[in-house]
């Protein structure tokens, strides 16, 4: 059966009512327009169903919300959220862009070095290097185990295997950090707060892992991150020293924050 033709009308009625919902989440219109660099009055145009935006607004707007172009037709409540499970109407007002998302002053884009005693031998550390990046208005990790831990439990050791990334979320004082391996192999959740330091560039916090109560090991760990930026000299060299540490090699100040001679509660 063919679906009956919409007036002009009809279809701005729809534009209007969908992004209307979409603004629920967030507290104030002005500040909303002023994200998605439209103009006040045009906006208001848009929420009334008076006017439709150009096509290039448009894509700004759906890629700002996280939907498709289907909110010119259907309700927005029938548009299935695919892979936008975070920002969906379900999550999006504990998780969704307004929530979670992060100013560069919160937590900077750029290279991190990270120490934490290690999950596999105690008496070790591990250093290593993640980066973080921003796409969406989202912000995601992005780094590699250390080999020696890997091989330790009898895994590959290829960049693929050893690749894990994250999303990261704003917390009531700090960052948090929901992070896995490839094909959801392990997860791990992480904790971050800032703390005060000479250049403003460390967090500490812990950071635990989804397994079974181990009979041995540890499942949760203190861990220390330190913001290299882009410092190409100190990237490569924490690259050639990532792996396993002795708590002596630490380097100071991380030494410092993961205390480990204190046991983690």
């Amino acid at each position: 059966m063919t679906k009956p033709t919409r007036t002009p009308a009809e279809l701005r009625n729809m534009f209007g009512e969908n992004l209307r919902q979409l603004c629920r989440r967030y507290p104030s219109i002005s500040e909303l327009s002023r994200q998605l660099g439209i103009n006040r009055t045009q906006f208001n145009r848009y929420l009334s169903g008076e006017s439709f935006p150009r096509p290039d607004v448009l894509d700004r707007i759906c890629s700002f919300f996280s939907v498709d172009a289907r909110i010119l037709l259907d309700p927005v409540d029938n548009i299935p959220v695919s892979d936008q499970i975070l920002s969906g109407p379900v999550l999006g007002e504990f998780f969704g862009p307004n929530v979670s998302s992060l100013e560069e002053e919160e937590f900077p884009s750029g290279f991190y070095r990270f120490t934490r005693r290690s999950f596999v031998n105690e008496n070790k550390f591990v250093l290593g290097l993640v980066y973080v990046f921003r796409k969406d208005r989202a912000t995601f990790i992005r780094g590699y185990e250390a080999r020696e831990a890997m091989r330790q439990q009898d895994l590959p050791d290829d960049p693929r295997t050893r690749e894990f990334r994250g999303y990261v979320t704003r917390e009531d004082d700090g960052v948090a950090l929901l992070i896995s391996r490839r094909n959801a192999m392990t997860f791990s959740f992480n904790y971050l707060a800032r703390v005060a330091s000479f250049e403003n560039n460390f967090w500490v916090g812990y950071v635990s892992r989804s397994v079974r109560e181990p009979d041995t090991d540890h499942r949760i760990t203190r861990m220390a991150y330190e913001h290299l930026g882009r410092d190409k000299a100190t990237v490569y060299k924490t690259a050639r020293h990532a792996g396993f540490l002795d708590k002596e090699d630490l380097p100071p100040f991380h030494r410092r924050l993961l205390r480990p001679d204190d046991p983690f509660r």
